[in-house]
């Protein structure tokens, strides 16, 4: 399962990281794709970063390219999403997810408030 973590509240412009941390198995091996995902309020799940641990590989979406940096820690079976230049507009549940194949796991969510 995953554990995602570091919610919190922070003003416009703050940063915040979270955490995905794996348990009951490990992401240090070359076939996982672990994506961040997030869901503003009456909003549809959008996502928003991955990671390659084959490659190394990311993606971020339009809407926090320039400011959100992912990143894999495979001795620890940890993903974190680094978020800086916070906006109102990334409040949201934020979510985990690593996929292998047709396998798939979701972390819990944990909220990011962004308000002054």
């Amino acid at each position: 399962q995953l554990q995602a973590s570091g919610r919190g509240l922070v003003q416009p412009g703050g940063s915040l990281r979270l955490s995905c941390a794996a348990s009951g198995f490990t992401l240090d091996e070359d076939d996982y794709s672990i994506g961040w995902f997030r869901q503003a309020p009456g909003g549809e799940r959008e996502g928003i970063s991955c990671i390659s641990t084959k490659d190394a590989s990311t993606y971020y979406s339009d809407s926090v390219k320039g400011r959100f940096t992912i990143s894999r820690d495979g001795a620890n079976d940890t993903v974190y999403l680094q978020m800086n230049s916070l906006k109102p507009e990334d409040s949201a549940v934020y979510y985990c997810k690593a996929a292998r194949g047709t396998a798939s796991s979701w972390g819990q969510g944990t909220l990011v408030t962004v308000s002054s």
